[in-house]
Parts: C-alpha cells; sequence; structure tokens
C-alpha cells in the first residue's frame, strides 16, 4: 500500500522518526489524562454527577485548545521548541502528578479543575510546536504525507491512550481509598507525559528551530499582530460562501454531537446500571465504537465524494443523522444507542474531512492558516456550548425526548440548507 511504503520513507529519516516519538508519547497521554478527567468527574461513586458538571469538564478539556491555540504560536516562534517538548513535557508530569494527589486528597471541585486547566493549557503549547517543528525533519517534497500522517498517527496514540484509560480505572477500582482508581490513572497519564520529554532529549536542541537571528516583533506588538490576523481571517471567510456554508454545518453538527455525548455519559452513569463500574465499561465500548465510526468514514468518505459531491455527501450525511437519530436514541436502550454511536462517529468525521477539503480549496492560501485556527475555535466552543446547552435540558437520569428531538432538528435544518445551496449554486 502507498501509505505503507510513505511510512516507511518518513521513518527512515531520524529526525521525523524521533519527533514522531514526542508526539506519540504526549498524546497517548493526553488520551490518558482526559479519560481519566471525565470517569472521575462522572463516575466517581461520592459524586452526584450532573449535566453541569460535565460541562465544565468538557470546558476544561477544550477551551484552552481555543483560547491559547491561536496565541502560541507567538511564543513558539520565540522559544526553542525542543525546549517546549523537554520542559513541557516535564510540567505537565509534575502538574498531572499533582492532579493526582488532589483526586486522593477529594479536595474542593474549583481547584481540582485549575490543576487539570493547567495541563490541557501546556498542551495546546506541546502540539502547536510538533506541528511547527515538522517541517525542520522533512524535506518539502514529503511535507504534505508527512502532515497527514503525523496528525493521524497522534489521533490514534491518543484513542489508543485512553482505551488503555478505561482498562486501567476497571482494574485498578478495588480498593478502599476514595478515587485511588482514578488518581492511579492519572499518574500513567503523568509517566507517559515524562517519557515524552526524557525522548524529546534524543534531538538536538538546535535542530528543531526556530532560527532567531534577526529582528523580531515585541510580544505585545505580536499578540496584537495575531487578533488582527484572525478578525482578517474571518472576513475572508466571509467573502467565501461555500467555506463560511460547510463550516457552520459543521460547527452545528459538533454542536449536536456534544449534547448528544453528555447524553451518553448520564445514561451510563445512572440510566442503565446500578454499579457505576459496568456503566464505565459500558460507555469505553460506546467510545470505541464511536473510534470505528470515525475510522470507516476515513476510509469511505474519499469514494462517496467521488460519487455524491462534497455537498451532496454532508448533506446526506446530515440527513442520515436525522432520520436515524430519533429511532435509535427514543428507546434509550444500550443496543440502540451504541449503533447509534457509530453512525453519528462515521457522520461527524465524513462531514469534518469534506468540511476541511472545502475549507482547504475554497479559501486563499495567504488566509489559510488564521481560517483553520478560527475552525478550531468554533469546533471547540461548539461542544462546550453544547454540554451547556444538554446541562439545562438533561434530567438525572440522561433520558430527554426534547434533546433528542432538537439534534434531530438541527441535523435536519443543516441538511435542507445544504440541499439549498447545492440547487441555488449547481454544484455537487
Amino acid at each position: 500500500m502507498s501509505v505503507a511504503r510513505d511510512l516507511r520513507t518518513l521513518l527512515a529519516l531520524s529526525g521525523f522518526r524521533r519527533l514522531l516519538t514526542v508526539r506519540l508519547l504526549s498524546q497517548l497521554a493526553d488520551g490518558v489524562f482526559q479519560v481519566a478527567l471525565a470517569t472521575y468527574v462522572v463516575f466517581s461513586p461520592e459524586k452526584q454527577t450532573s449535566p453541569a458538571a460535565i460541562a465544565s469538564a468538557m470546558a476544561v478539556l477544550l477551551l484552552p485548545y481555543s483560547l491559547v491555540g491561536p496565541f502560541a504560536g507567538v511564543l513558539l516562534d520565540r522559544w526553542e521548541r525542543r525546549q517546549v517538548f523537554l520542559y513541557g513535557g516535564l510540567l505537565r508530569a509534575v502538574l498531572a502528578g499533582g492532579t493526582a494527589v488532589l483526586i486522593v486528597a477529594s479536595v474542593p471541585d474549583w481547584l481540582f479543575y485549575a490543576s487539570a486547566l493547567a495541563v490541557t493549557a501546556v498542551n495546546r503549547f506541546v502540539l502547536a510546536g510538533l506541528s511547527a517543528a515538522l517541517p525542520r525533519v522533512v524535506d518539502e517534497e514529503r511535507l504534505v504525507i508527512a502532515n497527514s500522517l503525523s496528525p493521524t498517527a497522534g489521533t490514534l496514540a491518543a484513542t489508543a491512550g485512553g482505551g488503555l484509560a478505561f482498562v486501567v480505572r476497571l482494574a485498578a477500582d478495588t480498593s478502599d481509598t476514595p478515587n485511588a482508581s482514578d488518581a492511579a490513572v492519572v499518574l500513567l497519564g503523568a509517566v507517559f507525559y515524562l517519557c515524552s520529554a526524557l525522548a524529546s532529549l534524543r534531538m538536538d536542541r538546535r535542530l528543531l528551530g526556530p532560527d532567531l537571528d534577526g529582528p523580531r516583533a515585541r510580544i505585545g506588538e505580536a499578540l496584537a499582530s495575531t487578533a488582527q490576523g484572525l478578525a482578517e481571517g474571518l472576513r475572508h471567510l466571509a467573502r467565501r460562501p461555500p467555506a463560511a456554508g460547510v463550516l457552520a454545518a459543521m460547527t452545528l453538527m459538533r454542536f449536536a454531537y456534544g449534547a448528544l455525548t453528555v447524553m451518553v455519559l448520564m445514561l451510563c452513569r445512572y440510566a442503565w446500571y446500578d454499579d457505576e463500574k459496568d456503566g464505565l465499561a459500558l460507555l469505553g465500548v460506546a467510545v470505541a465504537v464511536s473510534g470505528a465510526g470515525f475510522f470507516a468514514a476515513a476510509v469511505l468518505t474519499p469514494w462517496a465524494i467521488g460519487r455524491l459531491g462534497r455537498l451532496g455527501w454532508m448533506m446526506t450525511c446530515a440527513g442520515t443523522a436525522a432520520v436515524l437519530l430519533p429511532a435509535l436514541g427514543l428507546p434509550f436502550a444500550p443496543g440502540p444507542t451504541l449503533v447509534a454511536a457509530f453512525v453519528l462517529g462515521f457522520i461527524t468525521q465524513g462531514s469534518k474531512i469534506t468540511t476541511d477539503t472545502v475549507v482547504q480549496t475554497s479559501v486563499d492560501d495567504a488566509y489559510r492558516g488564521r481560517v483553520f485556527s478560527l475552525y478550531d475555535v468554533l469546533f471547540n466552543v461548539a461542544f462546550v456550548g453544547a454540554a451547556g446547552v444538554a446541562a439545562l435540558l438533561l434530567p438525572a437520569d440522561g433520558r430527554s425526548v426534547p434533546l433528542v428531538v432538537i439534534v434531530a432538528s438541527i441535523y435536519a435544518g443543516i441538511a435542507l440548507a445544504l440541499a439549498h445551496r447545492r440547487r441555488a449554486e449547481g454544484v455537487r
């Protein structure tokens, strides 16, 4: 296969191989840490988890990526990137270890969230640095395939880390000490963060840049310029209706997916099992099934776009969700919900691949980075906003007919809007 051949070619480059090792260990740790936080918030035996608590956890996990992300590059262009990986990994290991102590000590929630927020904020610098450093270890001819394979491998590592966290959490749940199993999983994440820091030492500190010679703007000026650049990206996007349209549709889909995620968490916690351990196991299955949907979409979407066109495929995804969601979701039973998890994972990822392609081809290259920064902000803020809305609508056990109907209506509205645009513009 060409993917395997390309990967072998890239792995022959020592710089790429070592940078990829840092990415894999870092994102493996991210997956462990994020699932540990989620299970602590939702499945701790002494906690009466509410949708509002879940919304708070999602804000901690996602908002730093949105709020810090666009400005991280200003500092990354002033610090040696190898040192960012080294000290960032060490700092995250220490902070994650401190979070584990806070979990065992049963401190007030605000202190726990502050510690977790610090870890996820540092993550943004590391992930942005990994992308910025890639051209330093791969030649221009191989850069496109490296940009495709490296983040994909990182996502798979994060998914594997999340699965490992579920397994360790269930296996360690035998102690009489409150929250010991949650703390053990967080400590596992801290170990992987430490490993990612140590792995960065295999690279020379000057290898990854940046080149610090020459004049540089003051940091205040650079931050102001970044904010101005985002505003310019928004204005440019307004002049590109195809990109703006699919981006709006994807934001709404992400909102719908986030609301349903909170619902499934509450169903697993309270509606389906009296034993929280069984509920946690089912949640792990739901995450795995949704991940399988993501993978299936990555395989099938290029073929589907070739047959239906970009707007046609995205319209089909939204319409399918509008039809299947009530049928699978309203019984509020584990079996149909797992099927829905696969379908929605497939639909969400298929739509995201389509959106990425439309934005990449519709936006001028000079504005592409700024538009994708806005895309990142919208993508994560929509998910957190959905959790907030779900907190208002969901009862304690997670069974909410109005929420399912509202989300299905959102999907139907997206499908109708895309169909209208497709007819008006005469495009596929």
